[in-house]
């Protein structure tokens, strides 16, 4: 059982964080339906695939971080828990306060955040860091996405 706690609190921090992120969302969606959504924005029910599979991949990474420091005060951790905390404003911003354009702002430092934390899990565990590349990759589609919807609504 010691061998899984890692992961196990690692999924449930990482995948409580998505649900109250989720709920936000949720809440927002009816003035988010009403936005003109710019070219190649996908299918809605393309989101919370995505999200779940990038959440997972967080939290796998996460959990083999700490398993390989065995210290919850490595930076590569703190600065999990930071873009996690970050991700959830994200959603706030966008989906709560339909504060378009400082929610672009927020994800870009997001986006800085999720770089470090790929830098800082890379040398850690390889693997780990390679795992969150395609976070990465999404967050840099949603900076455009945001960024058009704030430009054209």
């Amino acid at each position: 059982m010691q061998k899984y706690k890692p992961y196990i609190i690692s999924f449930a921090i990482t995948f409580g964080i998505a649900i109250i992120g989720s709920i936000v969302t949720y809440l927002g969606m009816d003035s988010f339906s009403r936005l003109i959504q710019p070219p190649l924005s996908p299918p809605g029910f393309l989101f919370p695939i995505v999200w779940t599979i990038l959440y997972g991949l967080m939290a796998f990474g996460a959990a083999r971080i700490f398993q390989k420091t065995g210290n919850i005060k490595d930076p590569a951790i703190y600065v999990f828990a930071a873009q996690l905390l970050f991700n959830l404003g994200w959603s706030v911003l966008f989906f709560g306060l339909d504060a378009y354009l400082l929610a672009f702002i927020w994800l870009i430092i997001l986006w800085i955040l999720v770089l470090i934390m790929i830098i800082l899990f890379y040398r850690i565990d390889r693997l780990s860091g390679l795992l969150q590349i395609p976070y990465l990759l999404w967050l840099t589609f949603a900076a455009y996405l945001n960024l058009a919807i704030y430009l054209i609504n």
